[in-house]
């Protein structure tokens, strides 16, 4: 894992699974995501490399449920205090107080999900105190006010979370990349129609930046190959 400053005060925390995202300004320290479980350590590390300390994190904003982007929420909750927030429908989820829905898989993603699956550790997920439960267009106050923006499909609910002046869009596992680096929807969908329209939702905000959960950054021409990826959804099969 190692960090990036994607633009001032916003840093990228590559992992080999789940990247997360950091967000320091005057009222502290926000993280975007947790990775897999038993990633607190290398969270507490990238914080102190930006140059800052665990004990500014104040608040945690999780894309969605699923263990490689929520796994180490609760370890990090534990050590900071910060405040745990996320999407009112995966609230339930976070919290243990009910199983996440499957995917609805097509054909061709049974055999990737089979290998991506096949790699994660076996480790259960601890359940977390969900302490804010988002709703589409809140505002958080982060990032000179970022704007929750909800596109369930990927979950029932993926949130992702917009930073209107530098127009960043840190879209969870809504997006994704091809090989090639092109923009791609995301796979492994509950409701993949819900996803489709969710895309088309994200395309509308003309990104300059696109954060992903699972590939590097989209620093060039982000609108652009959003558009594409609406226009032309077909994925690397």
């Amino acid at each position: 894992m190692d960090v990036a400053e994607l633009v001032p005060g916003l840093y990228f925390l590559r992992f080999p699974v789940g990247h997360a995202y950091l967000c320091a300004d005057s009222g502290g320290l926000t993280l975007i995501d947790t990775s897999l479980p038993g990633s607190a350590p290398q969270i507490a590390a990238a914080i102190r490399q930006a140059g800052h300390h665990p004990a500014q994190l104040r608040q945690i904003v999780l894309t969605h449920f699923h263990a490689d982007h929520a796994g180490a929420a609760a370890q990090i909750a534990a050590w900071s205090g910060a405040e745990v927030a996320a999407h009112h429908a995966d609230a339930p989820f976070l919290r243990g107080d009910a199983p996440g829905p499957d995917p609805q898989l097509a054909d061709w993603e049974r055999p990737l999900y089979e290998k991506v699956t096949s790699q994660l550790p076996a480790t259960p997920v601890p359940p977390v105190r969900v302490s804010r439960e988002l709703h589409d267009g809140d505002e958080l106050d982060f990032g000179g006010g970022a704007i929750t923006i909800a596109v369930p499909g990927h979950t029932p609910g993926s949130a992702a979370i917009y930073l209107p002046a530098p127009r960043v869009l840190i879209a969870g596992d809504t997006l994704a990349r091809r090989p090639d680096g092109q923009v791609m929807p995301g796979v492994f969908n509950t409701d993949p129609a819900q996803a489709s329209a969710s895309l088309q939702r994200l395309a509308d905000l003309e990104p300059e930046i696109i954060c992903c959960g699972h590939a590097e950054p989209v620093t060039r021409n982000a609108a652009a190959r959003l558009r594409t990826a609406v226009a032309h959804p077909g994925h690397a099969q």
